[in-house]
């Protein structure tokens, strides 16, 4: 709402309703009535009628001698009656920001901290990338790599890749152990593979189940797969975590068997092999094929074959008979 000096009148409330804006934005009738009111000294109240923001804006003050005119307030002082109240304002404004990073501080700083954490987990998206991670730690890697790499056919360029980024590591001194499931042993691929790194500085072991690959790098760098089409992994550089994926690899580790031995298919009492008895146990874990197959890095249909003779050495005629007989034989309450 304006305000008017001594109540004003009924002409300049009308106006008013009519008239807002800004200080900062003159009207051009408030405009040339100050200027005329600047080089004559004083302006006709009738005529300010026409633009009551120069009162609202105390331009323009009553003449002290006559009623009737009004005289003009400087330029600099209406200035300075203006900007008074702003600069009071950003003072109050720059104290209270400076109270609140005061109070912020601490947090700030244990803000700085819970950021640098979650460096320690990367996600890779995309082969490209998650081949150069893995360069990159293979470059840096100075004393082991614990690799667990689930069966599955390798193509010629995987298989080179591999070589490329393994080959070197041995020949500066690096150690590299690799994990496989029993499966590998059949696998023309990862025997010649195997046969490319001779030096003594590459160990392979197979055991009978596995779930997901991992790769670490000396004790500061891991990787996982983070989804099932291997498009997208995690680096982890967390030492806890590291810690932890390094004690579940020498766990399997210790349980695995070299590469170098005999299979270790070989029958055991009641006919029942020890791949066999492996299927046994994750049947009875309510496994599906698809998965007891991946699990134990073998393609379905040969899943489904020692399924077949393991139900043949139990006399079993389906599926859910053959889960009771698996029970119920007593295979799985000895060691494979």
């Amino acid at each position: 709402m304006f305000r008017t000096l001594g109540g004003g009148d009924l002409t300049t409330n009308r106006t008013k309703a009519t008239h807002p804006h800004a200080v900062t934005q003159m009207c051009e009738e408030g405009g040339r009535l100050y200027a005329q009111a600047l080089r004559l000294g004083r302006v006709s109240r009738a005529d300010v009628a026409s633009a009551p923001c120069l009162i609202e804006f105390a331009l323009l003050h009553p003449d002290p001698e006559d009623a009737r005119w009004l005289r003009p307030v400087p330029p600099a002082a209406a200035l300075a009656q203006r900007l008074n109240p702003i600069e009071q304002e950003i003072t109050e404004r720059r104290r209270l920001s400076i109270e609140l990073s005061d109070a912020f501080e601490p947090f700030m700083t244990l803000s700085a901290q819970a950021t640098a954490g979650t460096d320690a987990i990367t996600v890779l998206e995309g082969r490209e990338r998650i081949n150069s991670a893995l360069n990159l730690a293979a470059a840096q890697c100075h004393s082991e790599m614990l690799t667990i790499q689930p069966s599955g056919n390798r193509s010629e360029d995987s298989i080179l890749q591999g070589l490329e980024r393994d080959r070197p590591m041995t020949e500066r001194g690096v150690r590299i152990r690799t994990l496989y499931q029993h499966t590998a042993r059949f696998s023309p691929e990862k025997l010649a593979y195997g046969t490319q790194l001779t030096d003594g500085k590459a160990e392979y072991r197979t055991i009978d189940e596995l779930v997901e690959r991992l790769i670490i790098c000396d004790e500061t760098v891991a990787f996982i797969p983070a989804r099932d089409d291997q498009q997208v992994a995690l680096e982890l550089r967390h030492p806890g975590l590291v810690r932890y994926l390094i004690k579940l690899f020498e766990f399997l580790w210790d349980r695995a068997v070299p590469l170098s031995t005999g299979a270790p298919y070989e029958t055991a009492p009641g006919g029942i092999t020890e791949i066999q008895h492996s299927i046994a146990k994750l049947l009875v874990e309510g496994h599906v094929d698809e998965a007891i197959a991946r699990r134990l890095g073998m393609n379905v249909r040969t899943c489904r074959a020692h399924i077949a003779k393991l139900a043949t050495a139990l006399g079993s005629g389906s599926r859910a008979q053959l889960g009771y007989l698996i029970a119920q034989s007593g295979i799985l309450d000895r060691e494979p």
